[in-house]
């Protein structure tokens, strides 16, 4: 498969129309619906239906179209980092950060390197899920991760960087936001706004909620700690998040301490088969920026 065929094919599934397609990559229909075919013919499978009027996307069309995407985005990552390099970076590492990390870690990493590595190239990507992360450092699109444990792949590496703790977010007219500090089935009766289902504080909120013998009343799911704690403010429900959201300091928002409340951790995490000399370093800039590391927990599980 030719990359340009790939283009051409995500350009006429995401307009739904040759023609369209054609005058977006400025050549003409007849060769365009020409390279769909014989894409079609390499693969063996058709991608599009066609219709006078219209074009849809077989099923084995909307694969395409959407690891294509992906692939295409990869490659041009490759492509920009091979140039960076070639013009005298000296090296370049991708990196992954989970909720608040992005916005209290991610600026003294960044500086850090630019101190002690100025000629990397960092590429950076915030407010990710641990699940992406786990993914992405598995598949080679990441080189470190700041991410919520637990994981699952035993090829990543975990490095305890602080223990957090849960906290109530609450409303700042809720009668809760009155008292001191909270119970989690004081929270029984209240619509919660949670994180999305596959991120790791959703699931140590729902089983510490679980725990007290309640399952949350979900009204509302978010992937990001901004987004969750605008939608408390305008009053929509409670949230349980770590106690490190604080630093937001949302207007209408009132953060309350738990009664026994779970940790949540943080840790970096790379891949044991992708360990370069510079990886190295780089992760050494964490050591000076752990904030805790419990003797009982900060294992370097690294061999």
């Amino acid at each position: 498969m030719e990359t340009r065929h790939l283009k051409y094919f995500i350009a006429v599934a995401e307009e739904r129309h040759f023609g369209r397609a054609a005058l977006r990559l400025h050549m003409a229909q007849p060769p365009l619906s020409q390279a769909i075919r014989q894409l079609e013919e390499q693969l063996g499978t058709p991608l599009l239906l066609r219709t006078t009027r219209k074009v849809e996307l077989t099923p084995a069309g909307q694969v395409l179209l959407d690891r294509g995407r992906a692939l295409l985005q990869d490659l041009g990552a490759l492509v920009e980092d091979v140039q960076q390099v070639g013009a005298g970076a000296t090296g370049v590492i991708r990196v992954g950060f989970t909720g608040t990390a992005t916005y209290r870690l991610m600026p003294s990493i960044v500086q850090a390197a630019r101190r002690t590595l100025p000629g990397l190239r960092l590429t950076v990507q915030g407010e990710m899920l641990t699940p992406q992360m786990e993914a992405a450092l598995e598949e080679g699109r990441l080189d470190v991760a700041v991410l919520r444990p637990p994981v699952r792949s035993d090829e990543v590496i975990l490095r305890l960087l602080e223990q957090d703790q849960l906290v109530a977010a609450l409303p700042a007219d809720s009668p809760l936001a009155e008292r001191g500090t909270l119970d989690i089935t004081d929270l029984a009766a209240e619509d919660f706004i949670g994180y999305s289902a596959d991120s790791v504080v959703n699931t140590i909120s729902v089983e510490a909620c679980r725990k007290a013998g309640f399952q949350p009343r979900l009204v509302q799911e978010s992937k990001e700690t901004s987004t969750l704690l605008s939608l408390v403010a305008a009053g929509m429900g409670v949230a349980l998040v770590p106690m490190t959201s604080r630093m937001f300091s949302f207007q209408g928002v009132a953060f309350r301490p738990l009664r026994d409340p779970p940790p949540v951790d943080l840790a970096v995490a790379w891949n044991r088969n992708n360990v370069t000399p510079l990886i190295r370093t780089f992760l050494g800039l964490f050591d000076a920026l752990a904030t805790s590391q419990p003797a009982a927990a900060a294992k370097d599980t690294s061999e």
